[in-house]
């Protein structure tokens, strides 16, 4: 079944929901997040493109997550709380979340879940009042019960999870007690009893996450504004789908993974990347109708209008280390599920599109599936610089169906990459951009890539800014100092609006 959906031609901005501006040490889905989208409305672009969305472990990486479902309850906003009559405004009004352009992960750790706590206690005495009162419209105890239901798939196995993660200080479902590591019947019925209150708080911080996502999904679309989700291909191990459907995933009979994910060695790196994902069966997938991989699809159409899948790759054909093996030089490729799990993809989708993350290795099956399914690949121009005239991330080399970007959150930023490297490293470049002045290399990577024939060009906000690599997101394989940028408030102003609806204006983009 072909993807129905070719994107048209248009522009976009990247900016993680963790970077936006907040009272609360980290961005929500409250005031700023609107103000954004009216941001990107008046801009005349016509996408917004996030990362992913899951709540995160150790490493605060969005690409790595407790759950393919649920949502980071880092991102609820207190105030909306307030406003909805269950949470005080002294609860949290003056506690330190940190302050200054960076995320303090252990502040917001250590007091986020301490305020979203009273704010279920006070949730569950509204709910009891609903229940008496039967108030006009929809309860809110019924509310609540029908989001309990609807995603009870997903959202009980999470739950608990979660509240045994607490349980046991937070160690990995590999060491918890072997009667609920091996969810035991008699295991799964004593932790259900035992933390019931713990439960339900877990699945009270996804309900408020999905009413004000979807909120805020529903302005945005209503201002002309898609939002483009951002999925991981794996898993990782200590997160409730593994523990859940250990049968769907390459573990042995402890639930220790045999094989695991990662890349092979390359230019960047001659140890090549041992990820530590476990792999999927895809065998025992494949018999049961790809059951993990459409509900999770199906989930992802409800919060995104546009998913980009990370390491599309994986799905053609993916890399696999023995995993008792130090690094990646021992692996091998196999071969993926392709077309039979792309099938089931588009049709759990349904009109939503698909951008397929094709960068580092290239294979030509790959590029063969892309073509068949209608799915944009993806062009980087920090990459386009190196290597000879043919080099596919070169405009001039495009093809209509692709998505160009500056760079992404893995990426330096603009401003770093030009100002960080050599005359002799910047010589094509020069050339290319036509300028020797690297204050203006900035400019002309944007007109180069919205004047290209790609149907979508995105940049992240830090290259609106024309900041350096101090407001870089990520640098891989470095572990401690990621993912903790933010956006001052009023950065967005009128110069930067402006200069983007001409961008999108000039260049046919304009949404």
């Amino acid at each position: 079944m072909e993807n129905s959906g070719k994107i048209e031609r248009s522009a976009g901005i990247l900016m993680h929901i963790s970077s936006l501006p907040s009272p609360f040490g980290i961005g929500t889905f409250g005031k700023t997040a609107y103000e954004f989208v009216d941001f990107v409305a008046q801009a005349r672009h016509r996408y917004w493109q996030v990362l992913p969305l899951g709540p995160t472990t150790y490493g605060d990486s969005p690409y790595q997550s407790y759950s393919a479902f649920a949502g980071n309850p880092y991102f609820v906003d207190l105030e909306m709380l307030t406003d909805d009559g269950i949470l005080d405004r002294n609860i949290y009004e003056d506690i330190d979340w940190g302050s200054g352009d960076y995320v303090d992960y252990e502040k917001v750790y250590n007091n986020r879940f301490t305020v979203l706590h009273e704010a279920y206690k006070n949730y569950r005495q509204k709910l009891s009042e609903s229940r008496v009162k039967l108030a006009a419209g929809l309860p809110e105890y019924k509310k609540f019960d029908n989001f309990n239901k609807t995603n009870a798939y997903w959202l009980d196995d999470y739950a608990l999870f979660m509240a045994l993660k607490w349980h046991f200080n937070q160690k990995s479902w590999q060491d918890w007690d072997e009667d609920i590591k091996f969810r035991t019947q008699k295991g799964m019925q004593k932790y259900k009893e035992l933390l019931a209150d713990e439960i339900g708080f877990w699945k009270f911080v996804q309900y408020e996450f999905d009413k004000q996502w979807k909120k805020l999904k529903e302005y945005a679309n209503e201002n002309n504004v898609d939002i483009i989700g951002d999925i991981p291909i794996y898993m990782g191990l200590d997160s409730s789908d593994v523990w859940a459907d250990a049968g769907e995933f390459l573990l042995d009979e402890n639930l220790t993974p045999v094989k695991v994910a990662g890349v092979p060695p390359d230019a960047f790196s001659e140890l090549g990347q041992k990820w530590g994902n476990p792999l999927y069966d895809w065998n025992k997938m494949e018999a049961n109708g790809f059951r993990w991989w459409r509900d999770r699809m199906a989930h992802s159409a409800e919060l995104y209008d546009v998913i980009r899948i990370d390491h599309f790759i994986g799905i053609v054909k993916y890399y696999t280390i023995p995993a008792d093996m130090p690094d990646a030089r021992q692996g091998s490729y196999e071969q993926g599920p392709g077309q039979k799990l792309l099938d089931v993809i588009n049709e759990a989708i349904g009109d939503k599109k698909i951008i397929a993350e094709d960068l580092g290795v290239s294979l030509p099956e790959v590029d063969v599936i892309l073509r068949e399914n209608n799915y944009p690949s993806m062009k980087v121009l920090e990459f386009a610089f190196g290597g000879d005239r043919k080099n596919p991330h070169l405009p001039y080399n495009y093809s209509d169906n692709c998505v160009v970007y500056g760079g992404t959150h893995d990426n330096e930023t603009l401003m770093g990459y030009f100002t960080g490297h050599n005359e002799w490293e910047l010589g094509y470049a020069f050339d290319y951009l036509d300028t020797r002045d690297r204050a203006r290399m900035v400019d002309n990577v944007f007109r180069a890539a919205y004047s290209s024939v790609a149907c979508l060009a995105i940049f992240t906000v830090q290259d609106i800014l024309k900041l350096g690599n101090e407001a870089r997101m990520n640098m891989p394989s470095r572990f401690g100092n990621n993912w903790k940028w933010r956006m001052r408030a009023g950065s967005l102003n009128n110069d930067r609006l402006n200069e983007m609806r001409y961008l999108a204006s000039v260049f046919g983009r304009e949404s």
